[in-house]
């Protein structure tokens, strides 16, 4: 069972202010030329607009956004927080003065800013199985959020991914729809808070609308296959979840359900999602995946509004492909065709303009300068290590390799993981793709946090990122894992350990002394004979920036709480054919043990 259900805000509070919104909203659409409620539906990425930045007032832009690389010169939360100011300075110079909501993609953490904490990936936040836990880590990265003038994340991802293929596995809380129904709820009231209003609130996206997680074979963006009643039970759940916690914004996912583009899927969007579960919100698209419907853009433009799509991302600038200009241009000739009716831009435009509004950044659209110095704060980062301890998940402790013995004289930590917060953060940090090596400013590596502990208990700690160091060990930690990826370039059909962290492992179990191994992954690996030559056996995921919350559990200071949200596969014969391979899994789903 999961944790008790949380203080979220009354229903009546948020009846009556939404109420409020929609009469605003009214009362402005009615005011609104249809040059303005297209430009409402336009989203803009910024590297799109640097060289054309007076654009935002030239169209009334509704909102710009940065995607996973798209980012200002300076990317400290003061230089955000410029950047975001100055696209709003041009939208507070159009006619109706409708200020613009700035989107990023914050999935685990602010991850674009140099300094802001760095959580773990979903994956991990999912076996903490706690959903107090996830609604403040929501919530304190709402804060840094609106720290740099931004009130729009792209957040939280509800995938209930199912193949570990799946690049984006590790953006899902897991494998189980209540699990990622629950957390996903708690990660929302977490970013929009009691209040949206309110300064440290932030518009929640909930994403990606359907079945992302659920494409054949784990391919990204492909096509997804099932009944009706797979499609609610397993991939709805969290939406019914999150439109009840009031989710102000849902993002369109780029895979098709049965052979249908969603972005092209009336019936889900606007029958299932906007009708039957009664969302209130606007739907927005994925980066430029109104281009994948068919090979005309025109097209693609009439069937995504019409399917039920109030605002389109736009990566494109003037001289490339399918740029703004160009779906601006196509959205007037469609209204005045007939082929796009009046009513579906108002009930778009609507919806904008009410979480505009719910966010009350008509009345004030400054950020509170305490936000901003809050970004990376000690507080901050003692959530973040919170989280790190609850979402590691031990697999396996023979021997007592665990917790570490306070009569060790030396330790040896062994394995390029240990010691870069590159790999220790994945993908989504700093650079969509992130990087080994990448420089996190603030945050502590799995090593730092072992050497500041030894170091109280007066234990000698080595390190070498190849074993060199194994020479009058008592014992050997070794840092496993896969290197940084995001989605496009993250999908693996082998998903086996690779090969040179099996030959480290194999390497410091010939020392003859115990081996404690953690694996960083955005997924379970299949670990063959690794696993057995471990006397104790760590998942820590992609724990963010706060290494020390894993040293806090090896030394016993706390204890491990973590429990599978996904079930770990003993092959890859058993991922590629999970019915008909009969094998039992190396670990079920919420297996877990504990000191």
């Amino acid at each position: 069972m999961l944790a008790s259900a949380l203080a979220f805000p009354s229903q009546s509070v948020f009846a009556q202010s939404a109420a409020k919104a929609d009469s605003e909203a009214d009362a402005l659409l009615a005011k609104m030329t249809l040059d303005e409620k297209i430009g409402q539906m336009t989203q803009v990425d910024m590297d799109a607009l640097k060289k054309n930045m007076s654009d935002v007032q030239k169209y009334g832009f509704g909102s710009v956004l940065s995607g996973g690389s798209s980012d200002p010169a300076d990317i400290t939360a003061k230089g955000w927080l410029a950047a975001t100011d100055e696209f709003q300075s041009y939208a507070l110079k159009t006619r109706l003065k409708i200020p613009l909501l700035y989107g990023i993609d914050a999935v685990h953490g602010h991850n674009n800013v140099q300094g802001a904490v760095m959580f773990p990936h979903n994956v991990g936040l999912g076996a903490t199985r706690n959903p107090k836990l996830i609604e403040k880590a929501a919530r304190v990265t709402a804060e840094e959020v609106a720290g740099t003038g931004i009130r729009w994340a792209f957040a939280p991802c509800v995938a209930v991914a199912q193949n570990e293929r799946w690049g984006r596995t590790y953006e899902s809380f897991g494998e189980n729809p209540e699990l990622c129904s629950e957390l996903g709820a708690a990660a929302v009231h977490g970013y929009q808070g009691k209040k949206l209003s309110d300064d440290g609130s932030v518009l929640a996206c909930a994403k990606h609308f359907l079945a992302d997680g659920g494409t054949t074979d784990g391919i990204d963006q492909g096509n997804s296959v099932g009944d009706d009643e797979r499609m609610r039970k397993l991939f709805l759940a969290p939406y019914v979840a999150t439109v009840k916690a009031g989710v102000g914004s849902i993002m369109v996912s780029y895979n098709s359900w049965n052979g249908v583009r969603m972005h092209a899927n009336k019936d889900l969007l606007t029958g299932v999602l906007k009708g039957e579960l009664g969302f209130k919100g606007f739907l927005i698209s994925d980066w430029a995946a109104i281009d994948q419907i068919t090979n005309n853009y025109k097209s693609c433009v009439e069937i995504s509004i019409n399917a039920g799509l109030d605002m389109i991302m736009i990566p494109n600038g003037p001289g490339q492909k399918n740029n703004y200009e160009e779906f601006i241009r196509y959205m007037k000739e469609l209204v005045s065709e007939g082929k796009i009716p009046q009513s579906r831009i108002d009930d778009a435009v609507h919806r904008i303009l009410r979480e505009k509004y719910m966010l009350g950044i008509f009345e004030n659209i400054s950020t509170d300068p305490k936000l901003t110095e809050e970004v990376g704060s000690p507080e901050h980062r003692l959530v973040a290590r919170e989280c790190v301890r609850e979402s590691l998940v031990l697999l396996k402790n023979s021997n007592r390799a665990l917790p570490l013995s306070k009569n060790l004289k030396r330790l040896a930590v062994v394995g390029k993981g240990a010691n870069d917060l590159g790999i220790q953060c994945g993908g989504w940090t700093i650079g969509w793709q992130g990087e080994a090596g990448q420089r996190v400013d603030g945050g502590t590596t799995i090593l730092d946090g072992i050497r500041k502990e030894a170091a109280i208990k007066e234990i000698q700690v080595s390190y070498s990122a190849n074993g060199e160091n194994l020479s009058g060990a008592d014992e050997i930690i070794v840092v496993v894992g896969e290197q940084p990826y995001a989605e496009m370039k993250g999908d693996r059909k082998d998903l086996n350990l690779a090969a040179a962290d099996a030959a480290l492992i194999k390497k410091a179990k010939g020392a003859g002394v115990p081996v404690v191994t953690i694996l960083l992954s955005g997924r379970p690996l299949v670990l063959g004979n690794s696993f057995d030559m471990s006397d104790a056996f760590v998942a820590a995921w992609l724990p963010g920036s706060e290494g020390e919350g894993v040293a806090d559990v090896l030394f016993g200071d706390y204890k491990f709480k973590g429990k599978l949200s996904r079930t770990w596969p003993r092959s890859n014969e058993q991922i590629l054919n999970p019915t008909t391979v009969v094998e039992a899994p190396q670990f079920s789903y919420g297996f877990g043990l504990s000191y």
